[in-house]
């Protein structure tokens, strides 16, 4: 009798990762009580974070929600977009890299202390000084953000900020310019990725492409680069 070969069964696309587009993943997921969502386009507060995420970076009804979520003509920013609709204005397209923790040792920093939103104005001010990234009046409800103060002054940040599940992302690393060089910055780092471990998560963060001598520093940590990334700062379509 013969017998029928049957063809191979086509593959299975591998589902996308959480962490190809770490908004929308943390929008719809562990940060969901902050989004502010319509249909497939979410975005924090304005005064919580800069971010907005889409179900799909390169689905145009996705943009559409986007469009009528931020209203007409708003500035916004895109993470993981290569390219917007034709009729949204693109301000800057940034390049970035994305690194997860692979062999970094996590530990406290006894001389940490724990920021909240009493400390927003010192966080501001030290942030403005240092730029390490967009940081909002209310960013620090986002998670938990650790300082190092020198005679009571705030001279290091380290905290967390995007959430997919499963994941946590360490921001707004910054050390003022006079306290450099003492290891503060990597003090800090391993004190919030001890917290973010003893939840059962990973710790990972976003640099910019062009600042390499970060990026070294948090692959000497034990960081690893996952991932090339983009940014898109755009204009909404203005009022049909």
């Amino acid at each position: 009798m013969a017998t029928s070969v049957q063809p191979a069964p086509s593959p299975v696309p591998a589902s996308p990762h959480l962490l190809d587009n770490p908004a929308w993943a943390s929008l719809t997921g562990p940060h969901a009580a902050f989004a502010e969502r319509l249909g497939r386009a979410a975005r924090y507060p304005a005064d919580v974070a800069a971010f907005t995420a889409l179900a799909d970076p390169e689905d145009p009804a996705a943009w559409a929600d986007l469009a009528r979520l931020v209203g007409p003509g708003t500035v916004a920013l895109v993470n993981g977009a290569p390219a917007a609709p034709e009729d949204w204005e693109v301000l800057e397209h940034g390049l970035g890299v994305q690194l997860v923790a692979t062999a970094l040792r996590s530990e406290p920093a006894p001389e940490a202390v724990r920021l909240g939103p009493e400390d927003t104005a010192e966080i501001l001010d030290l942030v403005a000084r240092t730029k390490p990234g967009p940081f909002k009046e209310h960013t620090v409800t986002l998670g938990t953000y650790l300082g190092i103060r020198e005679e009571g002054r705030l001279v290091a940040l380290a905290g967390e900020r995007l959430h997919p599940p499963g994941w946590t992302e360490i921001s707004a690393v910054c050390t003022d310019a006079g306290f450099r060089g003492r290891g503060l910055a990597t003090r800090l780092v391993r004190a919030v990725a001890h917290g973010i471990r003893a939840r059962g998560e990973t710790p990972f963060l976003h640099a910019a492409a062009s600042n390499t001598n970060a990026i070294r520093l948090y692959e000497s940590l034990g960081f690893t680069l996952r991932r090339h990334t983009t940014f898109l700062l755009v204009r909404a379509p203005a009022a049909g």
